[in-house]
This record gives C-alpha cells, sequence and structure tokens, in this order.
C-alpha cells in the first residue's frame, strides 16, 4: 500500500493531538493516510498499553486513515541507533509516503524529540541503495520521502508552516477524544498529569484558533520544516 501521507508519533496519541486536523483536512480531499506509533505509551501515568492500544483505534476509524501500526519500541527508553532506525526504514520503505509527519523538534516529554530526531534521520537513511532492508521475504527498494515536517506539542515553537484546518477541528477534538483514559474527566479518580487538565483540553481548541487567526482563518496548525518551503509564484500563498 502506497501512501500519500505517512504520520509517526512517539506515543499512540501524538498524532491526533500534533496534526489531527491536518490529516482529516488530507483524508477529506482523497489523500492516503496512515499512521505508526512508535511505542505502546505504556509508561503512561493513566491508562495502560491495553487501553491505548484501543484508544488508538478508535482515533484512527474517527480520522479515517488508511492504516495504523505500531512498532512497540519501549516507551521512554527507545533510542535513535541502527536498530531502531532500520525498523523505522522498513516502514518508510513498505508504504513508500511523500510526506511524513513527525514528533516536535523540541518539547516537554523527552520522548518527543528523540522520536523526531530518530523519524528523521531514518527518512533520510532510507533512501540511501545500500542500506538493505527485507520485509515478508523480499528485499525492499530504497525510498526517500520529498518532505519531513515536524508537527509542534506542548511547547510553543514559531512554525514554518501552517495548515489552514478549518472544518476540521471537530474530527480533530473527537479523535482526541478516543483516549478517554488520557484526557480531561471530571469523574475519573486516576493520577492527575499535566495533559488530564481541563486546561489542556481547552488549549487544543484555543491554540488552533490563536494560530488560524494569525492566518485569517478559524483554525490552524503548524509545522517545522528541515529545508525551505518553495511556492512556483508568490500568489500560491493563501
Amino acid at each position: 500500500m502506497k501512501l500519500d501521507i505517512l504520520a509517526i508519533g512517539a506515543h499512540p496519541d501524538d498524532v491526533e493531538l500534533g496534526c489531527g486536523g491536518t490529516i482529516a483536512k488530507e483524508v477529506h480531499n482523497g489523500k492516503k493516510v496512515g499512521i505508526i506509533d512508535l511505542t505502546r505509551g505504556e509508561l503512561g501515568t493513566r491508562g495502560t498499553a491495553e487501553t491505548r492500544k484501543s484508544e488508538a483505534e478508535e482515533g484512527a476509524k474517527i480520522l479515517g486513515v488508511a492504516v495504523r501500526e505500531n512498532l512497540g519500541f519501549a516507551d521512554g527508553f527507545f533510542v535513535n541507533d541502527k536498530e531502531h532506525q532500520l525498523q523505522i526504514i522498513k516502514m518508510i520503505r513498505k508504504y513508500q509516503p511523500e510526506i511524513v509527519l513527525c514528533n516536535a523538534i523540541d518539547d516537554r516529554h523527552i520522548d518527543h524529540a528523540k522520536g523526531s530526531k530518530l523519524v528523521s534521520d531514518a527518512c533520510f537513511l532510507s533512501g540511501l541503495m545500500k542500506i538493505e532492508t527485507e520485509l515478508d521475504g523480499k528485499m525492499q527498494e530504497q525510498w526517500r520521502p520529498k518532505f519531513v515536517y515536524h508537527y509542534i506539542q506542548w511547547k510553543n515553537i514559531e512554525p514554518d508552516v501552517v495548515v489552514d484546518v478549518s472544518g476540521f477541528m471537530d474530527i480533530k477534538i473527537a479523535a482526541v477524544h478516543a483516549y478517554k483514559t488520557q484526557f480531561f474527566d471530571p469523574e475519573s479518580e486516576a493520577p492527575q498529569t499535566p495533559i488530564s487538565s481541563k486546561n489542556f483540553t481547552d488549549s487544543i481548541d484555543y491554540r488552533a484558533r490563536d494560530l488560524g487567526r494569525l492566518i485569517g482563518t478559524e483554525h490552524a496548525e503548524g509545522f517545522t520544516v528541515e529545508r525551505y518551503p518553495a511556492v512556483k509564484s508568490l500568489f500560491d500563498l493563501v
């Protein structure tokens, strides 16, 4: 299955929070999108790896993505080494995405920055023909995505590219709310975390509204890039 976009997150729910609106919009526009979670989120204070699995399946269904896989890396302890890079390279070559979306380059959770660099390195290495990988008994061809975009998470990183996601925030928020164990629930007796507060849940909308305000739309999501974004004409800018 060839994908147009492959969105990768260190934990189940990273993709929904970071770029759920963009994914919903691109799926609506007919693009084929997939998600890969690096870990099962097993170190999360609330919920379990099992509940996160079912929540991730529900989130994928809401967003309408074509496929979602989990690589089962160790939550909190995965590293950017050859073994982990090769596993991601296999996924990139399997799905041959034109665009990869991945974690923020810097963030509160250490896995986010680690995942960001790991995926970025794997995207480059995946294009080298002398790196040989095999999947399901077949040798894979090299593949390098045309673009790697890093979504923005906890920290307010200044974006390089902003996507108008007006009209798709309801889908994003519904996908986020699929993670019932993780976010605000006034009746929950689970320990409180930075992302379980009502303020955090509210921030999903008001941060998107603020970024939308800056580009003259209702809602927006921001990304940082690894190389200059280019347009053929100044009139291509929205």
